[in-house]
């Protein structure tokens, strides 16, 4: 290292350019980790967005000519200037990063505006309509974005109030499902792995800052392409979790291979943070076949003795003692203390039978209770005696899990055996459900995606094709697990694609009446089939012609708005119910309210200079909830007040703002607009203290600002 830091001075010295290229290149290889998950980040992302305004200043690409299915020029270019033309605005532009000036006229029509991953952006967002059933309950969100950019918006409303974020991320196939820097990832692209791993790995790290870190989960669904490189990378990027990952039945007729194994299952990692961990649920017996006796219906008492794992005395001394039973009536007389080391039988006591854990190969195992704790359960009723004096005694135990059935009212308590034992039998009509937290392999009947993922969106929306749509009922019991107790949950997919956790969260919610928020984010691309006809019609991104055929305004939207109200797009009621879990005709529709939106990219002036409100406005009563009313106009009385939150915009008004404020028990936000903290200190202090007071346009800026290039 030290040889090559000289060389690098040397060339410096020569060449000062060519000399900091090098030394930079140098550290980025440098900081490589020596094990683990080594990959290639890249030149940065680069989103075109044909529908943002071009602007002086900005970044573009020229585009082809309509109705060239030509690649078009990939470079940059900065817009100097924008002047008037015969046919339109002429903008003039000089190429970005060369050493020799190369520029030259375009019609504004002909450019693209385009973000880089690391570039500073203030977002807006339009909203494009809403669909409203559920009265006073919060509003699900669906943002149409390109979802890096849509998950720096939620580091201003969501940051560490996220309890779930699951994704269904493009599997990477080669198979032209997704794309890099605008170009399609094609199956012969050597780099074609490190690019799916940068472009993973830039959203995960947006994605820590919206997690709650004390109690939240990440999950992340993939097939056997990815699914190592995956399984690295969420081990490095957050060494603060527990990982599990789970197989998933999805397709009981398996996709062929070739040359290999049919696949008919994927991969769900649960990336569990703080409290987080997958909660007992009412599940079918389905769920727990495997497991044989453990789940038939009936309470299930195990062996004292344990098996498995640690089975040898010498694993847990303190658990080798003896039990003294009364061989005509199997009663237990009494129990000993652990016996030391040296000792290898127990003391006789007269008219018993000392039964000590001695495994069937004749060595010395363990029980799985020590003395103290034999006794106390044996109180409880939770230790039975099985079998005789000529065949010899077996002791068995109600772990903890059987226990709490009977204590949850699951089982009937209608006897007692000769040790207290208790006799149970299941409460009311056996509804065939057991309350269980599942193992590790799902072969779940409802989790088929063809059945209840293809054909049931086709329901929703006859006509509409969107490949590989999740099973409805897999998402709803993946989130399940661990939004079941929270029925306020607020659940994040930004690779929304047909909507289907929506979906689910909707279903979750008329379960147990919840209130639970769904944030869907997922672009507009149009598949590759599609592109082509489309720009051989001469139409372009932007063209209201093509957008219309995009995955958020042809699936995501009118998914979303069907599934609620229980009409279809062309008017006719869903035919079809919902099956398993929760029965009902799909017309029913959903109590939900939900509001669609566009992610719009502003000027920082025009935002600190109150001349974007209406854009921003959605932000902000997001931040506050996504609930009731929303102030899109700057109030002229100079605040307003509504559900959740509030807006000062003249500090001479803050005295009737505050009151109005302390008088409201469901604002939770206070919104001030000032460039003098003094001022906004001062108000501030005036809050109640469930309220949190928000410096506008300080608090905004500051967050964009900290949050881009990471």
């Amino acid at each position: 290292m030290s040889r090559l830091t000289d060389l690098l001075a040397q060339v410096k010295k020569k060449d000062s350019q060519l000399g900091e290229d090098l030394e930079r290149e140098y550290k980025v290889l440098a900081s490589r980790r020596s094990f683990g998950l080594n990959f290639e980040r890249h030149r940065p992302e680069a989103v075109e967005l044909p529908q943002r305004p071009i602007r002086k200043g900005d970044k573009v690409r020229v585009l082809p000519e309509r109705g060239s299915t030509k690649k078009g020029d990939q470079r940059l270019w900065n817009v100097n200037s924008i002047q008037k033309g015969r046919q339109g605005p002429i903008a003039g532009i000089s190429l970005l990063f060369i050493d020799e000036p190369e520029a030259q006229e375009v019609a504004v029509d002909d450019l693209v505006f385009v973000a880089e991953f690391q570039d500073y952006i203030y977002p807006g967002l339009v909203s494009t309509g809403k669909v409203k059933r559920g009265g006073e309950k919060p509003f699900h969100t669906v943002i149409n974005s390109e979802n890096y950019h849509a998950l720096k918006a939620l580091t201003y409303t969501h940051r560490g109030k996220v309890d779930v974020i699951y994704i269904d991320p493009p599997y990477n196939t080669g198979a032209r499902d997704w794309k890099y820097n605008n170009d399609y990832v094609e199956a012969e692209d050597l780099y074609r792995h490190s690019k799916w791993l940068a472009m993973m790995e830039r959203r995960l790290a947006l994605s820590k800052s919206l997690l709650n870190p004390t109690d939240s989960v990440l999950i992340v669904t993939i097939d056997e392409k990815e699914y190592l490189r995956l399984g690295l990378l969420l081990e490095q990027m957050f060494p603060e979790s527990r990982i599990q990952m789970v197989s998933i039945a999805i397709n009981p007729a398996a996709v062929a291979r070739a040359a290999a194994f049919g696949r008919l299952d994927e991969y769900a990692f649960f990336v569990m943070f703080g409290e987080s961990s997958p909660k007992k649920l009412r599940l079918s017996r389905e769920w727990v076949s495997g497991k044989g006796r453990t789940h038939t219906g009936k309470i299930r008492w195990d062996l004292l003795r344990r098996s498995g794992t640690r089975t040898q005395r010498a694993d847990s001394p303190g658990c080798f003692y003896p039990i003294y039973i009364e061989p005509e009536t199997s009663k237990i007389i009494t129990v000993g203390e652990s016996l030391k080391p040296e000792e290898a039988q127990a003391k006789v006591m007269e008219g018993t039978t000392a039964l000590l854990p001695i495994r069937q190969d004749g060595s010395e195992g363990n029980w799985q209770w020590s003395p103290k704790l034999f006794r106390e359960r044996l109180a409880q009723g939770r230790v039975k005696v099985g079998g005789n004096k000529s065949r010899g005694f077996t002791i068995y135990i109600l772990k903890p899990g059987e226990f709490e059935k009977i204590q949850n009212g699951e089982y009937e308590i209608n006897g007692y055996g000769p040790n207290g034992d208790l006799e149970v039998t299941p409460s009311g009509e056996d509804d065939g459900l057991i309350t269980t937290s599942p193992s590790s392999q799902w072969r779940i009947k409802s989790h088929d995606a063809t059945q209840y993922g293809s054909r049931l969106l086709s329901t929703f929306l006859p006509g509409t094709n969107f490949p590989f749509p999740k099973s409805l009922y897999a998402v709803e019991d993946s989130l399940g697990f661990f939004v079941s107790d929270k029925k306020e949950a607020v659940i994040l997919d930004y690779f929304a694609g047909s909507g289907t956790t929506a979906h689910a969260v909707f279903r979750l919610n008329k379960r147990d009446g919840g209130r639970r928020q769904c944030i869907s984010i997922t672009n507009n691309e149009v598949s590759a089939n599609e592109e082509k006809k489309l720009t051989r019609k001469g139409l372009r991104k932007g063209d209201s012609a093509w957008e219309a055929h995009g995955i958020c305004n042809n699936v995501t939207k009118p998914r979303i708005e069907t599934v609620i109200t229980g009409i279809t797009p062309k008017g006719n009621q869903i035919v079809g119910d919902y099956k398993f879990t929760d029965e009902f005709p799909m017309s029913e529709g959903f109590e939900e309210n939900a509001e669609f939106f566009t992610l719009t990219y502003e000027s920082p002036i025009t935002i600190s200079h109150n001349l974007a409100f209406q854009k921003v406005s959605p932000l902000l009563w997001m931040r506050a909830g996504s609930q009731g009313k929303r102030i899109d106009k700057l109030p002229a009385k100079g605040w307003g007040v509504v559900e959740t939150y509030g807006l000062l915009t003249d500090l001479d008004k803050s005295s009737a703002f505050c009151e109005s404020v302390s008088r409201s028990s469901s604002v939770r936000v206070a919104y001030i607009v000032t460039n003098d903290d003094r001022r906004f200190q001062a108000v501030s202090r005036q809050m109640p203290n469930q309220v949190e007071a928000v410096r506008l346009y300080e608090s905004y800026i500051t967050n964009f600002k900290f949050t881009s290039g990471d």
